[in-house]
């Protein structure tokens, strides 16, 4: 489903139980026909977002939106417990808002072999038709969960023998040097602070990726390749080893 725009549209979506991921509101709003929508996606455990008009005004283009955009979820989520039992190798996206770098990620990872993306409810990009078109068909073939607190989730699959590896420009251990051939997650932060301190302290390691020149840091989506390839690429060379 495309974003809708303007209270009517919204509210009828919302009585007719389409599938939302998320809705829009500008701040400072009120009135009971916008009380009315915050209760449905209540009712209906649909999160709501405060923006500034201004930001409604990018989303939505020419389109009047009175206030109010939604936005619709192009797939369905997996459960956590169903892709940590898959085992292999994870994605762990902390807050990656944008739908365009969120679908390469899903693109990339289903190139190198992923069993599943986690990312987390709040602040983050959902499954939007957006991210389905970034993805060029990806979606449809890998398992994504939605988590209420991603914490808990790395938590979670730790217990479940994961090793997680988060990507930190500061850590001092390089990506190379760490074993990604088991059960491993990768932490990826988010496009403007990357990696929230309790995010980061719950990874088993921290590891960087070497850059040269003024521009310290990469596109989240292609750190995303650089450390999900040399999964691949360790993999690879233990295949080699034990067919010798």
């Amino acid at each position: 489903m495309s974003p809708l725009a303007g209270i009517h549209p919204v509210r009828e979506a919302l009585r007719a139980g389409r599938p939302i991921e998320y809705v829009l509101i500008v701040k400072g709003a009120g009135g009971p026909r916008l009380q009315e929508l915050i209760d449905l996606c209540r009712d209906r455990q649909i999160p709501v977002r405060f923006e500034s008009r201004e930001h409604l005004d990018r989303t939505s283009g020419r389109t009047p939106h009175q206030g109010v955009i939604a936005f619709g979820a192009a797939e369905k989520y997996a459960s956590l417990e169903t892709t940590a039992a898959a085992g292999g190798l994870h994605v762990i996206l902390d807050g990656v808002e944008d739908p365009h770098n969120l679908g390469a990620i899903v693109r990339t990872a289903l190139a190198a072999g992923a069993t599943g993306i986690v990312i987390p409810e709040r602040r983050a990009a959902g499954l939007t038709d957006t991210v389905e078109r970034a993805s060029a068909g990806a979606l449809a073939h890998l398992p994504i969960a939605r988590v209420t607190n991603l914490v808990r989730a790395m938590e979670e699959m730790k217990e479940a023998g994961y090793w997680l590896v988060g990507l930190d420009e500061r850590a001092e251990k390089s990506y190379t040097d760490v074993d990604l051939q088991d059960s491993v997650g990768i932490v990826l932060g988010s496009e403007g602070e990357g990696l929230h301190e309790l995010t980061r302290k719950r990874c088993d390691f921290l590891v960087s990726l070497p850059t040269s020149g003024p521009v310290r840091s990469l596109n989240v989506s292609v750190a995303a390749g650089v450390m999900l390839f040399e999964v691949v690429r360790q993999r690879q060379g233990r295949s080699s080893e034990t067919t010798k």
